[in-house]
């Protein structure tokens, strides 16, 4: 089960990440000052979105 979640994950990645690539107007713009991210757009939203596959009704 395991290798399918992390297969799932890497291909969400992926086609986020190409989407977002694609339509950079989708993304918001980054703050020149302030702290650098640490996870990218793609990377955030591909958390969101296997948590919420995955069940996980809170942030707790």
């Amino acid at each position: 089960m395991k290798t399918d979640v992390d297969t799932l994950a890497t291909a969400l990645y992926a086609r986020i990440d190409d989407g977002l690539k694609a339509s950079p107007w989708l993304a918001p713009a980054r703050p020149v000052v302030g702290i650098a991210p640490r996870l990218s757009d793609a990377e955030l939203l591909t958390l969101a979105v296997m948590s919420a596959l995955l069940g996980y009704t809170s942030e707790r």
